[in-house]
């Protein structure tokens, strides 16, 4: 007998920092259902719902996939200078909507997120890619204790900001940014006058908001896990009705999207569900094109009325060297190709007892 075929060899190492959050769990369970991606370790900032629960969603979410031994880490609990705000009515009491998952086995990391990302980044120079889905206040807390993170890392994916774009907290903020804007100016200021390839791809709101689920994702993501019964998460359904599928990944992800459906029509912005982290670690994994600018960000952290406010000057006009390369196309089609495809095989793997290596 020959030797046994090789696995799918590592070619992204990704160090995952979330406020999980339901698009942050679709996120997660994306990159866990990529074979080529190595997860470094996941680390966990208040935003969506506290530090603490968003590691206890990330642990459960490991376990469900078959995945539990990655490390997961809590980081700050409150924004650098400002209260912390978070988002149960988007999110569920929980932060995964409707779904409901029991008491992770593993344990909470005896590490800090931040000593997690100093570590991890000095000892693997030049090889993780930094992915954040949520305020970034444990980047900036890093990039304090080790300034030379930026050269050190392979690259930096974020997801926040919008630019010349309507927000989604106040008229002119985004979430992950009003959050903590004094740890993304920070973050920002940090990246001025690196080399292009080491720019942080700032993947906000006008590009993410196209990554709009519909029901008819679910429904596909059902059939791709090999689901003997379609997933049928529709408007006309009672708001809260649970997921019947005898997969327990997709019902998972069933029960946490129909809460974000109901909460986006509850706003009057369609049963839909953007599902902005997904796009990001689609983007992270390099699995789904996009283009980009280069441009010169900061944030605003002294207005009242425009606390939060992210602005992109792509001329030049302030005369700083760029700091950020914000993406300016996608394609949501292939992305949700991509997701569904892939999550999907995860799912059915889930649902026969086993789980990708």
């Amino acid at each position: 007998m020959g030797a046994p075929a090789a696995g799918p060899a590592v070619t992204h190492s990704i160090l995952m920092d979330v406020d999980t959050g339901i698009d942050d769990a679709l996120a997660l369970v994306y990159l866990l259902s990529r074979p080529e991606v190595h997860l470094q370790a996941i680390t966990c900032t208040a935003g969506n719902i506290g530090a603490r629960q968003v590691a206890l969603n990330n642990l459960a979410l490991l376990q469900l996939c078959g995945r539990e031994g990655i490390e997961v880490a809590i980081g700050a609990e409150v924004p650098l200078e400002i209260p912390l705000v978070t988002t149960e009515e988007t999110h569920g009491p929980q932060g995964i909507g409707y779904a409901e998952l029991p008491p992770p086995h593993q344990q909470i990391s005896a590490r800090h997120a931040v000593d997690v990302w100093v570590e991890e980044v000095r000892a693997h120079p030049g090889e993780i890619t930094g992915l954040v889905t949520g305020p970034l206040t444990n980047f900036a807390l890093a990039l304090r204790r080790e300034p030379e993170l930026p050269r050190l890392l392979k690259g930096l994916v974020i997801m926040g900001g919008s630019f010349y774009y309507q927000g989604n907290t106040t008229p002119t903020a985004e979430w992950n940014t009003s959050v903590d804007p004094h740890a993304a100016k920070e973050v920002f200021a940090a990246y001025r006058g690196m080399p292009e390839d080491k720019l942080p791809v700032l993947c906000a709101l006008e590009m993410t908001e196209r990554i709009e689920m519909h029901p008819e994702h679910l429904r596909r993501l059902g059939e791709a896990a090999g689901a003997p019964e379609p997933e049928l998460v529709l408007p006309e359904q009672p708001e809260g009705q649970r997921s019947q599928s005898g997969n327990p990944l997709v019902a998972c992800l069933s029960d946490a999207l129909r809460f974000y459906m109901e909460f986006h029509r509850l706003y009057d912005q369609g049963y839909v569900a953007h599902v902005h982290d997904a796009f990001a670690a689609c983007a992270a994994a390099g699995r789904t094109p996009f283009t980009t600018r280069l441009a010169t960000v900061d944030v605003e952290t002294d207005s009242p009325l425009l606390m939060g406010t992210t602005v992109a000057d792509f001329r030049g006009l302030w005369g700083l060297a760029p700091n950020a390369r914000i993406v300016s196309d996608n394609n949501p089609e292939h992305c949700f190709d991509e997701l569904i495809s892939s999550v999907g095989a995860l799912a059915r793997a889930v649902g026969h007892g086993s789980s990708t290596p």
